[in-house]
């Protein structure tokens, strides 16, 4: 099974993460696979505006945690910690480089890494039941990469709330914190996405890219700096005993015992 469809209708490319069984958590070789999704489809010139969702019910449960446990183990394990660290911190910057706008159609929980796919899309569309959170402290790891995003788009109060208690919040709350930008019934949320990236398609291309660079890189300038000092704290983070113990912790549903 792919680990990423793609749809493109006229205007509009719709791009899926396809990992149900694994709540579509982010895992290397599906971070290598959005990076050039989103790097063909710059080039591609009919597409307009991009539409990102998740197969399933869930939306995006973060980092693959299998995965990260697993290289715990390896004697190059820092090493690979700083790899994936750097290759998410450039895809969530080549989303918000991108020069078209990207419409997150949020149809379950958005969490960790997923929160951060969320946050680097210009528009976020959200079904009724779809959730946020940023659970990383309660695994012994940070969400170094996420954090200024966050603070960037709903402010430093709300950011700093979120990230220190690491609860997951439900649709209204992200509503009205303004992580989710409009609330649908989930049978009308891939065509309320698809509507609004019609409407932005009929915007004149270069205005849209000047647009989102004045956005996300002058007034923005300083977040994108933040995204290399998160990722740097991302993968430090990962290395410590804490994090053994929590992503242990998560994979065999006990509660974490600190060192």
């Amino acid at each position: 099974m792919p680990l990423l469809r793609l749809h493109i209708h006229e205007h509009t490319a719709t791009v899926i993460l396809n990992r149900p069984e694994k709540r579509n958590a982010l895992n290397r070789a599906l971070l290598a696979e959005l990076q050039q999704t989103f790097e063909d489809l710059h080039l591609e010139k009919r597409v307009r505006a991009v539409v990102l969702t998740g197969a399933g019910n869930v939306f995006c449960a973060g980092m693959d945690l299998g995965e990260m446990l697993e290289t715990s183990k390896l004697p190059n394990a820092n090493e690979l910690w700083q790899g994936d660290a750097a290759a998410y911190r450039d895809l969530v910057e080549f989303m918000l480089r991108f020069p078209k706008p990207i419409i997150a159609a949020v149809n379950g929980p958005a969490i960790a890494g997923g929160a951060g796919l969320l946050l680097a899309s210009d528009i976020v569309v959200a079904a009724e039941g779809a959730t946020f959170g940023l659970p990383e402290p309660l695994r012994g790891i940070v969400a170094g990469l996420v954090a200024p995003l966050l603070t960037f788009r709903v402010g430093g109060g709300h950011a700093a709330r979120l990230l220190l208690s690491a609860q997951t919040i439900d649709t209204a709350e992200a509503y009205r914190v303004g992580l989710f930008h409009e609330l649908v019934n989930p049978d009308l949320l891939w065509p309320r996405a698809t509507e609004l990236a019609v409407q932005c398609a009929k915007c004149a291309p270069p205005a849209l890219l000047q647009t989102k660079r004045m956005l996300n890189e002058t007034i923005g300038e300083q977040m994108l700096v933040q995204l290399g000092a998160g990722a740097a704290a991302s993968a430090t983070a990962r290395t410590t005993e804490e994090a053994r113990e929590g992503l242990a912790a998560f994979l065999e549903k006990r509660e974490p015992k600190w060192p």
